[in-house]
């Protein structure tokens, strides 16, 4: 087996592959389709992180790969449920600037300090966690109209939205601090 192959990236590439099922069930509006696509790719999230630190088998291709396949499945899930009206518009608007964000500062920092690991904060994790929530909650009430599910979504909403921009401004901080460092030191080696 090769070292890239392994358990925990055949999670990651099976969450991969039930995004765009997720997302074509909800643009079809085949709601109980899409919580169960949504379900079993959010289940993996959880399973390629445990089994490669379980096991230890973290790789480089997991380590870009998780990141995508989360990317994939979420943006294209509020997408999805935006064009449905499932969703609201500046919630999709706030989940994509906090991504455009990192992945802005994520490049800086590569130009600026040839960086290429880029760690998830806590806040970006709970910032998920929210989002995955909120998803489900309206997967739910998609799925289950004549279940009270539309108040659950109201109180996800608020918390999903707060912990989303605050990550974004948290990784715009901590950016912005470690382009500084990387500068004022590049500056003192330039003149010592």
């Amino acid at each position: 087996m090769k070292p890239w192959l392994n358990a925990a990236n055949l999670f990651t590439a099976v969450r991969v592959v039930l995004a765009p099922l997720t997302i074509r069930s909800i643009l079809r509006q085949q709601h109980e389709a899409a919580l169960t696509f949504f379900l079993c790719a959010a289940l993996t999230d959880g399973l390629d992180g445990f089994l490669a630190r379980r096991l230890g088998c973290m790789t480089q291709v997991g380590a870009y790969l998780d990141p995508l396949a989360d990317k994939l499945l979420l943006s294209g899930t509020y997408l999805a449920l935006a064009a449905i009206s499932s969703v609201p518009a500046w919630f999709v608007v706030l989940v994509f600037g906090r991504d455009l964000l990192i992945l802005g500062g994520a490049a800086a920092l590569f130009l600026v300090a040839r960086r290429r690991r880029f760690p998830p904060t806590p806040w970006g994790k709970l910032s998920t966690f929210f989002q995955i929530l909120y998803a489900v909650t309206v997967l739910v009430a998609n799925a289950m109209p004549s279940e009270p599910a539309g108040g659950w979504q109201a109180a996800v909403l608020w918390p999903a939205s707060l912990a989303t921009a605050w990550s974004g401004i948290h990784y715009a901080w901590q950016t912005r601090t470690f382009r500084s460092l990387i500068t004022s030191n590049v500056v003192k080696e330039t003149f010592e």
